[in-house]
């Protein structure tokens, strides 16, 4: 026959379990609706995307929506930063296998091309766009869009090492991001994928000449 602490402690474990499971729960059920959210995005654009068209694709109702997310700005927010966490994750694991010396700037330069320049692009840019006339969402974004400026700038500090103070680091940082915002939204737009070739390329050869041969 079990001893009242026994009891108590296998309760307190099925507890556990049972927290855990329902934790679980809740964090796919937020994965499902980013996921639906960033998907919504890309495929439909901001002005075409309605929280009912998310819970749809998501398989989910508006009340577990709601749960989790109580504005469609928090929502869009949300996924815009959970898409960047993702990128970032596989930016930083990819880090450990760049090259060394002027090449390990240029592989950096392109492995951040890859990034922006993919789903993370075309969502982000849909929603700067919108913020421009939507308070709340700019008010949401912006925190996010500083995360994506910090991660940048803490990735090229990894590939730089410590030959570059913080103030051209920051300007390097800033120049590259601009430069690839650029070329993204050009690539959106369907414009010459050789021109942005080129014009990577020539950047590529103008950090690695101020920064990285030395």
């Amino acid at each position: 026959m079990a001893t009242p602490t026994a009891r108590t402690d296998a309760h307190s474990a099925g507890s556990v379990r049972k927290h855990r499971t329902q934790a679980e729960r809740s964090e796919r059920t937020r994965e499902l609706l980013l996921d639906a959210t960033v998907e919504c995005l890309v495929e439909m654009g901001y002005a075409r995307t309605t929280v009912q068209e998310i819970c749809q694709r998501a398989g989910l109702s508006r009340g577990a929506q709601q749960h989790h997310f109580t504005t469609k700005a928090e929502l869009m927010t949300s996924a815009l930063e959970h898409l960047f966490k993702r990128l970032s994750e596989q930016i930083l694991a990819a880090t450990a296998e760049l090259p060394s010396g002027p090449e390990r700037i240029e592989a950096g330069i392109d492995l951040l091309w890859r990034a922006y320049s993919g789903t993370l692009s075309t969502a982000a840019v849909e929603l700067w766009v919108a913020a421009r006339t939507d308070p709340e969402l700019r008010r949401t974004l912006l925190p996010v869009d500083r995360a994506l400026g910090h991660a940048t700038l803490e990735f090229y500090r990894e590939i730089m090492g410590a030959s570059v103070d913080d103030g051209r680091l920051n300007t390097l940082v800033l120049l590259t991001v601009n430069l690839v915002r650029g070329l993204a939204l050009d690539a959106m737009i369907g414009g010459d994928e050789r021109r942005r070739t080129t014009l990577l390329a020539e950047w590529k050869t103008l950090v690695s000449e101020q920064f990285g041969r030395r």
